[in-house]
């Protein structure tokens, strides 16, 4: 039977039946995009799309997502525990690197059963994660020698923000900030928005580092965390700061300040503000005027 005949039959068009797809093979790049989504399981489509842009891949944003789709990758949503919202107000942000450090704790545990804390510590204004420090337990006097080995490596900032912890307010701290005269600031008992820059970070360690792992010893730790920080610094793409890396940036601003320009955050890429720390006020009890009858 002739193609015209059968054509035809079916009611096909002999155009569409010799119609050939001039789209190009794929298969490179839904390859390097499953390979970028199985290193990193907790990033979504975009940050993979920015990781291929990095190995020359680039691509409209809605194919990227038709492939994202059409691979089967997604990332599975984690339930988080209740915060209370409470009010919300500007809170002045730093103008350049080392003016303000934010640090925590972060909880975790060992294959066995015992309980580590990590020592969190950025740059509020780069992003970087200046350390993290896995130890069964840190009190103030290993505080303050891991502070004192981080300022003789990148200098000393101005502002060190924390909570109220019993490490943050011990005697070796109170000591060690008079020394120094680095001005320690403590926020709000249980208002953790006041320190939301390594709230945000501790959610993405936790995240991205924590559970994605299961340490069997301290020193396994240590070095998977300290990987995880290098490759947080020089290799993940950071939406605060235009899609660049901490260590891109870092390197834009001391170019910056080299021609004698202003700090700044690329455009339309600025923090947003976070919660003002409350005035410290009386707790007496306010007496009522009285009234003209």
């Amino acid at each position: 039977m002739s193609q015209r005949r059968a054509c035809g039959l079916f009611g096909l068009d002999r155009k569409s039946f010799r119609y050939r797809s001039r789209r190009p093979d794929d298969g490179m790049v839904r390859e390097q995009l499953r390979a970028a989504a199985s290193k990193r399981r907790r990033f979504g489509y975009r940050r993979l799309g920015w990781m291929l842009e990095r190995q020359g891949i680039r691509m409209n944003h809605k194919k990227l997502y038709r492939l994202y789709r059409e691979e089967g990758l997604a990332v599975k949503r984690r339930r988080g525990r209740r915060r209370a919202v409470g009010q919300r107000a500007p809170l002045t942000l730093p103008r350049g690197p080392n003016q303000r450090w934010s640090l925590d704790f972060v909880a975790d545990q060992l294959a066995s059963g015992r309980r580590i804390r990590i020592l969190t510590v950025v740059d509020d204004f780069t992003k970087e994660n200046l350390a993290d420090v896995p130890e069964t337990s840190i009190g103030g006097a290993r505080l303050v020698a891991e502070l004192d080995r981080l300022i003789f490596a990148r200098g000393k900032p101005m502002t060190i923000v924390s909570d109220n912890g019993t490490e943050m307010t011990s005697r070796a701290v109170l000591r060690w900030a008079a020394r120094t005269g680095v001005e320690w600031h403590y926020i709000a008992p249980g208002k953790p928005t006041q320190n939301a820059f390594i709230e945000s970070f501790n959610s993405r360690f936790r995240d991205e580092c924590l559970n994605e792992h299961v340490f069997a010893t301290l020193p396994e730790a240590a070095e998977i965390i300290e990987a995880w920080r290098i490759d947080y610094n020089t290799n993940r793409p950071h939406s605060a700061l235009g899609n660049l890396t901490p260590a891109e940036f870092v390197t834009e601003s001391t170019l910056a300040m080299q021609r004698g320009e202003a700090l700044r955050y690329p455009r339309g890429f600025a923090p947003r503000p976070v919660a003002q720390h409350e005035p410290i006020g009386s707790n007496e009890e306010r007496t009522q005027a009285p009234t003209a009858g």
